[in-house]
C-alpha cells in the first residue's frame, strides 16, 4: 500500500441481516462474498466481513453503517477456483478503520507513520473512500483508512523475513495460557515455546536477586530494547487501547536473529488525552485515572499485573534507555515542524471528501458536525505541543541516545 491517498472503493453485496441497531455483535462474523471496483478494475468473489469489537459494536448499535471492515481477495479460492490466489496490488488482505472517536479521520495513519519514522515497524495505511451497495443503491460509506495486516506482507517487507511464528495475543504476559496466543502462520506447528519461554524469563525472580541475569535470559528470547523504543513511542504520543491498559492490538514475531519481536496494532484510538508525568493507581486496577486517558510518563501507576512494563520500569537499565528514546524521539521524530507538516498534508487530502458537498452523510459519519473535524486539526497540532513540553520536564536532565 503505498499511495497515501488509496482512492475509492466500490463494493456489492447483500444487506447484513436486521441493519443497524437490530442486533448485538458478540462474535466475529462470516465473510460473504462481494465484488469490489476500484480504479477501473474489478475484483470477483472477495471475501467482506465485518470487523472489530467495541467499535462495531458501538457503531452498529447507533445506527451509523460506517462499519469497521476487512477483505480477503482470496478466501473463497475453494469455492470459486478462478480467483485462485487472487490479490489487491499485492495483498491478499487488508483491514479499513472507519475513524471512530476520531474527529480528524486520521488518527490511525499517523501513529503507524509515526511509529516507523521512530524506528517501529508499523502497518502502512492509506486513506480510501468507500462506496458500498448492500442491495440499496450504491452508499458512500465515508473516508477510511485502510491498513495492511502484519500476517501478510508487512513482516517480511519491513522485518526481512516471515519464517518466524507470528502471534496475535490477547495476553498480559503475566502467565501463559495457549489460547490467548493465537498464530498467524505455522499454525499445523504446535511449538509456543518462543512465547512460554518470554513469560518464563520475564516473570523470574531473578529479576530482583540477579538483574544482570534477568536481562540476559530475557533479552535470549526477546527484543527488550526495540519493545523499550515502543513504549517510549507509545506513551509520548498517548495510545491507551494497547497494552498497559488492554491486553490486545498487539503482535509478537519471532526473529531468527532479534527474538520475539513487538508490532503495534490499530492505533485508531491514540491522541486522545494528556497523561502527565505521574498517574494515579485506580483501587484494584492496572492503570491511573481512567484506563482511556493512557499512561503517564512515568508509568508509575502500573501494576505488575502489566509485568512487561512494570519490570522494565524498575530496572535501572531498561530505565534509563527508555528516556533515552522519549528524549531522542522528542527531538528529532514529533518535532513542531514535522508534526504540524503531517498533520497539514493528510488533512488536505481528506478535507473535500469528510465535509461539504462531497463530504460524509448523515448515518455513514462519526462526524458530529463540519467544524468538529476543522477543529480536530488543531487538536491535533495542541496535542503534540502539549506533549514535547511534558517529555521534555521528564527527561531534562537525560542523555540522549539517537533513534
Amino acid at each position: 500500500m503505498k499511495s497515501i491517498y488509496g482512492g475509492d472503493f466500490g463494493i456489492r453485496s447483500g444487506p447484513p441481516s436486521g441493519g443497524p441497531g437490530a442486533v448485538t455483535v458478540s462474535t466475529e462474523p462470516d465473510y460473504v462474498d462481494v465484488t469490489l471496483k476500484f480504479n477501473g478494475k474489478i475484483w470477483k468473489n472477495a471475501g467482506f466481513r465485518l470487523k472489530g469489537n467495541s467499535t462495531l459494536q458501538a457503531t452498529w448499535t447507533s445506527g451509523i453503517y460506517k462499519l469497521p471492515f476487512r477483505l480477503n481477495f482470496d478466501k473463497f479460492e475453494d469455492t470459486y477456483p478462478g480467483v485462485t490466489n487472487q490479490h489487491f496490488y499485492g495483498f491478499k488482505e487488508l483491514s479499513f478503520s472507519p475513524g471512530y472517536k476520531d474527529q480528524s479521520l486520521m488518527r490511525e495513519k499517523l501513529t503507524s507513520d509515526i511509529f516507523r519514522s521512530g524506528g517501529i515497524a508499523a502497518p502502512q495505511t492509506a486513506f480510501y473512500r468507500v462506496f458500498i451497495d448492500i442491495g440499496t443503491g450504491l452508499k458512500y460509506w465515508g473516508i477510511y483508512c485502510g491498513v495492511e495486516l502484519p500476517d501478510d506482507n508487512m513482516v517480511k517487507d519491513q522485518l526481512g523475513e516471515e519464517s518466524g511464528n507470528l502471534y496475535k495475543p490477547e495476553s498480559n504476559l503475566a502467565t501463559f495460557n495457549q489460547s490467548l496466543f493465537e498464530k498467524k502462520n505455522n499454525e499445523t506447528a504446535a511449538d509456543y515455546s518462543d512465547v512460554q519461554n518470554l513469560i518464563t524469563a520475564l516473570n523470574s525472580n531473578d529479576r530482583t536477586s540477579n538483574p544482570a541475569l534477568w536481562r540476559s535470559t530475557m533479552e535470549n528470547v526477546f527484543d527488550a530494547d526495540y519493545f523499550t523504543r515502543w513504549l517510549a513511542i507509545n506513551n509520548a504520543i498517548v495510545n491507551w487501547d494497547t497494552y498497559g491498559a488492554m491486553a490486545h492490538n498487539y503482535y509478537l514475531y519471532n526473529h531468527s536473529a532479534n527474538k520475539l519481536m513487538w508490532i503495534p496494532w490499530d492505533n485508531n484510538e491514540a491522541m486522545l488525552s494528556n497523561p502527565g508525568i505521574t498517574g494515579t493507581a485506580v483501587s484494584g486496577g492496572p492503570v491511573g485515572p481512567g484506563v482511556m486517558s493512557g499512561l503517564s510518563l512515568s508509568m508509575n501507576e502500573v501494576s505488575a499485573a502489566w509485568p512487561l512494563i512494570r519490570y522494565l520500569a524498575d530496572d535501572v537499565v531498561y530505565l534509563q534507555k527508555y528516556k533515552d528514546y522519549l528524549k531522542a524521539f522528542n527531538s528529532n521524530v514529533i518535532t513542531q515542524s514535522s508534526t504540524d507538516a503531517l498533520i497539514d498534508k493528510y488533512y488536505t487530502i481528506i478535507e473535500p471528501y469528510a465535509v461539504g458537498t462531497d463530504g460524509e452523510q448523515s448515518g455513514y459519519t462519526f462526524l458530529t458536525s463540519s467544524s468538529s473535524f476543522v477543529d480536530a486539526k488543531a487538536y491535533l497540532k495542541n496535542h503534540f505541543t502539549n506533549r514535547r513540553s511534558l517529555i521534555s520536564a521528564y527527561v531534562k536532565d537525560e542523555i540522549t541516545n539517537p533513534l
